[in-house]
């Protein structure tokens, strides 16, 4: 006899479990795309600049703690070649910490230039962690303006960052709900250096750019010396792999003051659809 405990008696959009089936993938997805757009939407963004980077990259302080502590473990274990690559990557990781100084100072401008008179226009959207996500969300975060953070389920890495603003942070199971959600809103996407997150982001966006999937949009990639070493554009092209003119999809910034301005005269040649 069935009850109120019986599971097949449970409403199917109250049952989690149901929910969870396999069968149910294309509802969890369209949950997925619907609940952020209505939120973004009650929200009144109208539009974005997606800030993409490494999650490991730490605000200058930080890294240079790091620094002194793989030195103490040097020390404690001289010859070791486990302790000497850490000082040597730690050491790297002092210079690249610029790069959360930069990307926090870039979201300053953007928002202080585009959020004014309660404007939702450019707001600053990352992946939601920390590093560089964190810095961009920090610096929009510091003068007062709404920011997002499109955070996913990982092992590793992606908690939100404490800087995201509240109603605008979003947990993501499905990476490719979470990219369209990146692009959806998109005005201009600014990629510091990173790894395998950060080089997929970018090539997605390249990608839907070059083959007209969304409106063309100014790509900015901050660090120029890192992106032509990760990177070799030319040589895709030499390996008729790339056309030309297609160098021309992104620009180089070494300062968050270039990046905006990239951004600036884009849109004051172009305008805007």
């Amino acid at each position: 006899m069935t009850d109120e405990r019986d599971p097949s008696f449970i409403k199917a959009f109250e049952d989690l479990t149901f929910l969870k089936r396999e069968e149910l993938r294309p509802v969890r997805l369209m949950l997925e795309l619907t609940k952020a757009e209505m939120l973004q939407r009650e929200a009144g963004i109208r539009s974005t600049i997606v800030v993409f980077g490494s999650a490991r990259i730490k605000e200058p302080a930080l890294a240079r703690v790091q620094l002194e502590a793989a030195h103490r473990l040097r020390d404690q274990r001289p010859g070791n070649p486990a302790a000497e690559r850490a000082v040597a990557v730690a050491e790297r990781m002092v210079k690249n910490a610029v790069y959360y100084d930069m990307a926090r100072e870039f979201a300053r401008i953007v928002s202080t230039s585009c959020q004014a008179d309660g404007r939702c226009d450019y707001v600053i959207v990352t992946g939601g962690g920390p590093g560089i996500m964190e810095a961009a969300n920090r610096g929009a975060d510091d003068v007062g303006a709404k920011t997002i953070g499109l955070n996913i389920v990982l092992p590793l890495e992606q908690r939100p960052n404490p800087y995201i603003t509240r109603g605008l942070g979003f947990n993501f199971h499905y990476f490719a709900i979470r990219k369209m959600h990146f692009m959806l809103r998109a005005k201009a996407l600014v990629a510091f250096p990173g790894g395998f997150g950060t080089i997929d982001e970018l090539f997605e966006a390249l990608t839907l750019v070059q083959t007209g999937k969304v409106a063309h949009l100014p790509v900015v990639l901050v660090g120029r010396a890192f992106w032509e070493k990760a990177i070799d554009v030319p040589h895709f092209v030499d390996s008729g792999l790339i056309a030309p003119e297609d160098v021309h999809l992104f620009r180089y910034a070494e300062t968050a003051q270039e990046a905006w301005r990239h951004i600036v005269d884009y849109y004051a040649e172009f305008g805007e659809d």
